[in-house]
């Protein structure tokens, strides 16, 4: 193969390594698809051998014919052949029937391409989708050490782009912490329910009466998949409810990465990664880098997952295009939504906090962001205690030398008010039930591991 020649069984191997995509863009190559097509017709002839329909030893030809298939088959030729069918399954079934010593109804039996696809479909989902599912638990890692180490660590809380009241870099992790652990047990379990798909040429199992239901459940339980109720050729819930859930993930995921390159920027200089990148023009540099990719990843998400979405009306029994928008638009969002997560691992379990950046910020506004427990004191002897904290604090005035407040307040009292640790109100308390709940969640899984 010349440099110029990408390998034809592994899509974007230039951009993949930059969203960190590197694993999954292996488990969701085209040879990845081929071997999960594969799979699913190997367990057709198995639960077929399994009800008596086929001999097992046609079930074992079959399985050896897909394993050569399986690393020699060519996906670009793959894919011209499936040019003039629109889509794979029709040329490889023919492939499998020619090379499998064994009679042709031995292979791809009672199947119709739709069951094929959308069961690899949902095999690659579940494999891609527990390396998606790691990597959202390792980021959430990242963020609890850092929520647990800087429980009480004070910092500026910010909010509409303005500093606003004193809080801990521990809850403002624990805040990442929250969603990303949220968006990891709903992964889980929408990949734990992901079903096989077997119905036939209409959806009816026709072809297999009366062992449909059987047929089907061996199919699934061969693969590893959850039993259909039914067919759901056009029922395309497994498939926009897995989309919407990698897009809340995924949302999960740019909330922290955006705080992160805020954060490190020049004039905040509260945090930097372990790893920062340079710049090809500007040697004084820091980018954060994992962050920077890892947001850049999580934004193409939302649009796919649109595509996902304004493709469910699937007419009739099988459906004309809007089928054919899934595959690659799926996996697309599986790629992106994984590789930000690790991205934002990278970033989090990397990242060097600056506590005297954090100090120098809180201290920006002179105690102008205490004002609303200052004015609180000031309301017990006047009732203009709001517009004469107003006054000094537009005015720029310590509010512990302005006269107005003074003649009311002692200016050590106020001073003490002032003191952003005495209000953080329960930012610590905040941070110890979220990390309560992530290692309650952190056993349940390892149980259930």
């Amino acid at each position: 193969m010349s440099p110029s020649s990408p390998d034809p069984g592994y899509r974007g191997p230039l951009f993949d390594p930059v969203f960190g995509a590197d694993e999954l863009g292996v488990a969701l190559s085209d040879r990845a698809w081929i071997g999960a097509l594969l799979d699913v017709e190997v367990a057709l002839t198995r639960a077929a051998a399994a009800l008596g329909r086929v001999k097992n030893t046609h079930a074992d030809a079959v399985a050896t014919a897909a394993a050569s298939l399986a690393e020699e088959l060519d996906p670009a030729d793959l894919g011209r052949r499936s040019a003039a069918g629109g889509n794979a399954v029709i040329p490889l079934v023919s492939l499998l029937r020619e090379r499998a010593d064994a009679p042709a109804r031995a292979v791809h039996v009672g199947a119709t391409s739709q069951d094929v696809l959308d069961t690899a479909l949902m095999l690659l989902a579940r494999r891609a989708g527990g390396i998606a599912l790691a990597n959202l638990r390792s980021a959430a890692d990242g963020a609890a050490r850092l929520a647990a180490t800087h429980r009480e660590t004070p910092m500026v809380a910010r909010t509409l782009g303005q500093q606003a009241l004193p809080t801990t870099f521990g809850a403002l992790a624990a805040g990442w912490l929250l969603s990303l652990d949220d968006a990891a047990g709903a992964l889980d379990r929408v990949l734990c329910a992901l079903p096989a798909q077997y119905g036939g040429a209409a959806g009816t199992l026709a072809a297999v009466h009366p062992d449909g239901f059987a047929f089907a459940d061996a199919v699934a339980d061969l693969l590893g998949l959850a039993r259909p109720v039914a067919p759901w050729h056009t029922a395309r819930t497994p498939v926009t409810t897995l989309a919407g859930t990698l897009g809340v993930a995924a949302g999960a995921v740019a909330k922290p990465a955006t705080d992160v390159v805020l954060m490190a920027s020049t004039e905040f200089g509260e945090v930097s990664e372990d790893a920062p990148g340079g710049s090809s023009a500007m040697p004084h540099k820091r980018n954060p880098v994992a962050a920077i990719t890892a947001r850049a990843a999580a934004r193409r998400v939302p649009g796919l997952v649109s595509t996902i979405l304004s493709s469910t009306d699937h007419e009739f029994q099988r459906a004309a295009g809007a089928w054919h928008a899934e595959w690659e638009t799926l996996a697309d969002i599986l790629r992106l939504t994984g590789g930000a997560a690790h991205q934002l691992s990278t970033s989090l379990n990397g990242l060097h906090v600056h506590t005297d950046a954090l100090d120098r910020n809180l201290a920006l506004t002179g105690g102008a962001i205490l004002a609303e427990k200052v004015t609180a004191a000031l309301a017990e002897h006047t009732d203009d205690a709001r517009s004469i904290v107003t006054d000094a604090a537009v005015a720029g005035r310590s509010l512990d030398e302005d006269p107005a407040i003074t003649a009311h307040l002692d200016p050590q009292d106020v001073r003490e008010l002032l003191d952003p640790t005495r209000y953080l109100g329960h930012a610590a308390d905040i941070v110890d039930r979220v990390l309560a709940r992530h290692d309650s969640t952190n056993r349940t899984t390892g149980d259930a591991r």
